[in-house]
C-alpha cells in the first residue's frame, strides 16, 4: 500500500502554465479579434508599414500599406474608402491633435496632408530627396506644424499652411527612420535613425544653426522611439532590443530590456483602463518584433508583464486613447485588432485592470478524451487541508548478481560479480557465498576462461590490505582445489607467476615497514619520556 502524507504548502502542484495575472488578464481581455486584409487579392502582399490613432474620439485609427492609406472606424472597425493619391509607397501616418487632417509620407519623399473625412489633399510638402518615412504632429495645440524625416538623414520641420519648410534639422548620418512628438511641448520632437542615434530637437534652439539639444546612442539601428507621458522619459527600440532612456536626468540609461529574439519593429504606449475616478492611470510600452511576439514592458517596475505570439512577422503596433482598441500590422497584410470589452458589454469587467470576458457557453470547446488537454485537466488545482499526496513506492534497481543470488544461482552469480569489475560487488558475492558455504563449490565448477577471471582478480586486489585477508585464503584454496587445471593451462600459470611476484614485492615491502618500525619505536618512547 501506497504511503500517504498531509499536504503542506511545499507540496503543492505545480501547473505547467503560470497562473495568469490580473495584468495578464487585462491584456487577453481583448477578446474580439479581427483579422482585416488590406489587400484586395489575397495574391498581393502589402505590408503594414505604420499604424496611427486620431487622438479625439471615436478613436479612429489609419494604416499605411503598399501606395495607400486606409482609415478605420474606431466604432465598428469596419475600413473606409482608401487614401490613393500616392505615387509609391506610402511609409508613414500621423493624425492632427484635432483628428481632421492626416499626414502621410511615400518613398518619393513628398508629405501629404488629407482631410480626414472627405479624404481629399490639401497640402503637398516636397524636399526630402529620399523615401519620408516619418511624418509626426505636435500632440498638443499646434495645428500649424509637423516635422517629418527621410532616407536622406534629414529632419524637417514644416509650416503646413504655406507648405514651406521652416529649416533643416541636420546631425543624422544615415536614414531616418522614426520619430515622435513631446507630450508636454509642441516645440519638442526626438527622431531615431539607422547610424545607432536618437536625437532630441526643440525647434526654438535648433533653427539657430546648433543642432540637437541631446544624442542618445542605442548602439543598434534605431528602428523606432517614442516619449513616454511625463515627457522626461524616452524609448527607443533597434536590434533586439527596447531601451529607457532618461532626459532630464542627462540621457542617463535606466534599462535595457532584451526579451524578443529578433529586431524590434515597432513600439507605443499602452495604457491599463481606469475604471473609476480614484483609479491611478497605468501605462506600459507595447514593442512587436519579427519574430512574431508582442511585448507588453512596465517601465516602473523595468519587467515583462505580458506576452502574446502571433503567426506572422509583426512590423507595427497601435493602442486607441481610450484603452478600448490594439492594433498590430504585420507584413502580409493582415491586421489584428482586439477590442476590449466595457462594462456595458461584459458583466465580468469589474476589476481595475480588467478580467477576462465571459465566455459564451456554445462556443466553448468541450473536453473529450480525444483531447490531449483532457488528461492534463485540474493540474493547476491547489489541494485544501484535507488533502493528502500520495507518493509511489520507489522502484529498487537490482543487480544482476542480486538477481542471480536470489535465484540460487551461484556459481553464475560469482561470474556475473566478477564481469562487472567492480572489487566491492566481487567481494560481497563471496562472502555471502561463504555464509551459505558454497564459494569452494563454486570455486570447483569453474570452467577455464571463468577460472582466469578469478585469478586475475586474485592477483589484483589480494595484496590490497582492504580485501586481502579474505583474498589471500582463498588464492590458496584456489590453488589447492584447481592445481591440475593450473598445470595444464598456460594462461593460468602466468596468473599463478603474476601472483607469486606481487606478494613476494608487498613481504618485502612490509619487511622494510618492520625494520623502519623498530628504528623508530625506541626514539619515540625516548621522546615520550622527554
Amino acid at each position: 500500500m501506497a504511503e500517504s502524507f498531509p499536504v503542506k504548502p511545499k507540496l503543492r502542484p505545480t501547473s505547467s502554465k503560470n497562473t495568469p495575472t490580473p495584468e495578464s488578464k487585462y491584456w487577453r481581455s481583448f477578446k474580439i479579434p479581427k483579422d482585416i486584409s488590406t489587400t484586395p487579392s489575397k495574391s498581393l502582399i502589402y505590408p503594414i508599414t505604420s499604424i496611427s490613432f486620431s487622438p479625439v474620439a471615436p478613436h479612429d485609427f489609419a494604416a499605411t500599406h503598399s501606395a495607400s492609406v486606409t482609415v478605420f472606424s474606431g466604432q465598428t472597425l469596419e475600413p473606409k474608402p482608401n487614401i490613393s493619391s500616392f505615387s509609391d509607397v506610402a511609409a508613414s501616418v500621423s493624425f492632427r491633435c484635432d483628428g481632421k487632417l492626416v499626414a502621410a509620407g511615400d518613398l518619393t519623399g513628398a508629405v501629404h496632408v488629407f482631410d480626414a473625412k472627405s479624404r481629399n489633399q490639401l497640402r503637398l510638402l516636397k524636399g526630402h530627396s529620399a523615401a519620408a518615412r516619418v511624418v509626426c504632429y505636435p500632440r498638443a495645440a499646434d495645428k500649424f506644424h509637423l516635422f517629418s524625416g527621410g532616407d536622406d538623414s534629414v529632419v524637417k520641420y514644416w509650416d503646413v499652411t504655406s507648405e514651406k519648410c521652416v529649416f533643416d534639422l541636420l546631425g543624422h548620418k544615415d536614414y531616418v527612420r522614426c520619430g515622435d512628438a513631446s507630450p508636454v511641448s509642441d516645440d519638442m520632437f526626438v527622431s531615431g535613425s539607422y547610424d545607432h542615434r536618437v536625437r532630441i530637437w526643440d525647434v526654438r534652439v535648433s533653427n539657430t544653426g546648433s543642432g540637437s539639444v541631446m544624442d542618445l546612442n542605442h548602439e543598434k539601428p534605431v528602428e523606432s522611439v517614442i516619449y513616454l507621458p511625463s515627457g522626461g522619459l524616452v524609448a527607443t527600440a533597434g536590434g533586439n532590443f527596447v531601451k529607457i532612456w532618461d532626459v532630464i536626468g542627462g540621457g542617463k540609461l535606466l534599462y535595457s530590456m532584451e526579451s524578443h529574439n529578433k529586431t524590434v519593429t515597432s513600439i507605443c504606449l499602452g495604457k491599463i483602463a481606469k475604471e473609476s475616478v480614484e483609479d491611478a492611470e497605468q501605462s506600459r510600452i507595447l514593442s512587436v518584433s519579427l519574430d512574431g511576439y508582442m511585448k507588453v514592458f512596465d517601465y516602473a517596475k523595468f519587467k515583462i508583464v505580458h506576452s502574446m505570439r502571433f503567426p506572422n512577422p509583426l512590423l507595427s503596433v497601435g493602442f486607441s486613447p481610450d484603452c478600448s482598441t490594439r492594433v498590430i500590422g504585420t507584413s502580409n497584410g493582415i491586421m489584428y485588432v482586439g477590442r476590449r470589452k466595457g462594462k456595458g458589454e461584459s458583466k465580468n469587467s469589474g476589476d481595475l485592470l480588467g478580467s477576462e470576458a465571459a465566455d459564451d457557453g456554445q462556443n466553448r470547446r468541450i473536453l473529450r478524451p480525444s483531447y490531449f488537454r483532457y488528461f492534463h485537466r485540474g493540474q493547476s488545482e491547489k489541494p485544501s487541508e484535507e488533502d493528502h499526496l500520495i507518493k509511489r513506492p520507489k522502484k529498487v534497481k537490482v543487480a544482476e548478481h542480486d538477481k542471480l543470488l536470489k535465484k540460487f544461482r551461484h556459481k553464475e552469480a560469482l561470474v556475473a560479480a566478477l564481469n562487472g569489475k567492480n572489487p566491492e560487488n566481487i567481494v560481497a558475492v563471496m562472502e555471502e557465498l561463504i555464509a551459505r558455504k558454497k564459494l569452494l563449490k563454486c570455486v570447483s565448477n569453474l570452467d577455464i576462461d571463468e577460472l582466469g577471471l578469478l585469478l586475475g582478480f586474485l592477483q589484483k586486489y589480494s595484496t590490497m590490505p582492504r580485501h586481502g585477508g579474505l583474498l589471500m585464503r582463498l588464492a590458496n584454496k584456489v590453488v589447492e582445489l584447481r592445481d591440475e587445471d593450473i598445470r595444464s593451462s598456460e594462461q593460468l600459470r602466468i596468473h599463478i607467476r603474476n601472483l607469486k611476484r606481487d606478494v613476494e614485492e608487498e613481504l618485502k615491502i612490509q619487511q622494510s615497514l618492520l625494520e623502519i618500525q623498530g628504528i623508530i619505536s625506541p626514539m619515540l618512547k625516548i621522546a615520550a619520556k622527554r
